[in-house]
């Protein structure tokens, strides 16, 4: 009868890790991070819910007279965009 022993049942599956350690190695990464990115998913779509009863305490202000002149100011997507004139003269392109 033959002898058998522990070291001789595992060295089929010794020889399988050395041959594809790597490839192992970079599949438990993988399926690492998709599970990281499953479970932070699900916890981000379980915090998104809120209540129909919740009412936020900021309210709505009032635009000030200088703020809103400023704002008619402002040139909209439709009107050409105002050329850049460079200074006359030599310019230092490191200064500010």
């Amino acid at each position: 009868m033959k002898n058998i022993t522990l070291g001789s049942l595992l060295k089929p599956l010794r020889n399988l890790f050395q041959r594809f350690h790597f490839t192992i190695f970079i599949i438990l990464v993988v399926v690492g991070l998709a599970a990281a990115v499953l479970v932070i998913n699900d916890m981000l779509n379980s915090l998104s819910t809120v209540d129909e009863g919740y009412k936020s305490s900021i309210e709505a202000g009032t635009i000030d007279q200088a703020t809103l002149d400023r704002i008619k100011e402002l040139h909209t997507s439709d009107e050409p965009v105002p050329v850049h004139q460079q200074p006359a003269g030599r310019t230092n392109p490191f200064g500010e």
